[in-house]
């Protein structure tokens, strides 16, 4: 079993300050290396054209490219390089897993993809202007998934990268969503009007228990109501891989599960638990279970655990917007896995 952590990073301010703050994080923090070392290759697999990109940032979500400016003022490097590494403008993707069930003021989430790709950073930021977020990053300025201070819960399932488009990659609109939108109706709106890089699935939930799946790609965007969701379009069918056996079986675990589970904290222990159905140990196959959340809408609260059968730590979003600062540090947990962690094992 391999030890890791998540560190918990709380933040008020603007997102220029917020982007200098988690530059000086990150000199400390082995990932840094990790993204220095991968410019010269991913320079070479795909280009960002950063006019394009600023045009795209000014005009959607502004804050994002103010935080993107104070990580290149933090670290010392050129926008051009930060804005390539992380902003997921015209990035590419590794196929990965996940699985999301949301219903009865809950929204519920397994992350599942390899632990190279993982960053251990649990974000709490109230910008200066705009609503306060919680979930874990990636890519730095991108989430996994989240919640804003409205209740408005997003994440993102992996369908397929053929024949990418010009657009953002999947955390970053994750990011955009809970930066700009109060609700689901917002949420969808945006969706079909932002640029998709890749195709996924966008699962959404907000207070009122209004949950939609937006199928999203560079060829088109269609909207669906379910509660469950894993890594197959059901409507833009001809975006699918030719393997989607596996996700078709484990979205039939999760309606199997769905009618017995009743709260947030059944949902987390149906997700979680090693020996039930959907918790994933294939991190070699890049679909392995790394993070379970559980996002409460109504209190603004957050269960959170690192690999499986986890005790779930827990966040109040609320009491932090009032000017609580959660003791928590860092959260702890182990995955049955050898492979390395870039912030752990460099």
């Amino acid at each position: 079993m391999k030890q890791i952590y998540s560190d918990v990073i709380q933040f008020r301010g603007s997102h220029y300050e917020f982007g200098r703050y988690q530059a000086e994080l990150l000199k400390d923090n082995p990932l840094l290396t990790k993204y220095r070392n991968r410019r010269a290759k991913s320079m070479r697999k795909y280009r960002v054209n950063q006019k394009e990109a600023k045009a795209f940032f000014t005009n959607y979500s502004s804050g994002l490219w103010a935080e993107l400016e104070g990580l290149s003022a933090g670290l010392g490097w050129p926008v051009e390089e930060v804005v390539h590494e992380f902003s997921g403008w015209q990035q590419d993707w590794v196929h990965s897993g996940c699985s999301i069930m949301a219903k009865e003021n809950f929204f519920a989430r397994n992350y599942d993809y390899h632990p190279k790709t993982y960053e251990g950073r649990v974000v709490l930021f109230q910008p200066s202007e705009g609503p306060a977020l919680i979930g874990p990053s990636q890519r730095i300025i991108g989430r996994t998934d989240g919640m804003n201070e409205y209740g408005l819960c997003a994440g993102y399932n992996f369908v397929n990268r053929i024949k990418p488009g010009d657009g953002l990659i999947c955390c970053l609109l994750t990011r955009i969503l809970l930066e700009n939108c109060k609700t689901t109706d917002e949420a969808v709106e945006w969706l079909k009007e932002l640029p998709h890089r890749h195709s996924f699935n966008y699962v959404l939930y907000d207070k009122s228990g209004d949950s939609r799946i937006v199928e999203g790609s560079p060829r088109g965007v269609r909207i669906r109501e379910e509660s469950v969701c894993t890594n197959h379009f059901e409507v833009l069918s001809q975006e699918n891989r030719r393997h989607v056996d596996e996700s078709h079986s484990r979205l039939r675990r999760l309606r199997e599960g769905n009618p017995q589970i009743a709260t947030g904290g059944e949902a987390f222990n149906y997700l979680n638990n090693t020996s039930k159905p959907i918790f994933s140990k294939r991190y070699s196959q890049w679909s392995g279970t790394i993070h379970t959340a559980c996002y409460y809408p109504e209190t603004l609260s957050l269960l959170f655990g690192l690999g499986g059968d986890s005790a779930p730590v827990k966040f109040n979003l609320n009491n932090w917007i009032s000017g609580y600062r959660t003791p928590i540090k860092r959260v702890l947990g182990q995955l049955d896995t050898t492979e390395p962690l870039p912030y752990i094992d460099g």
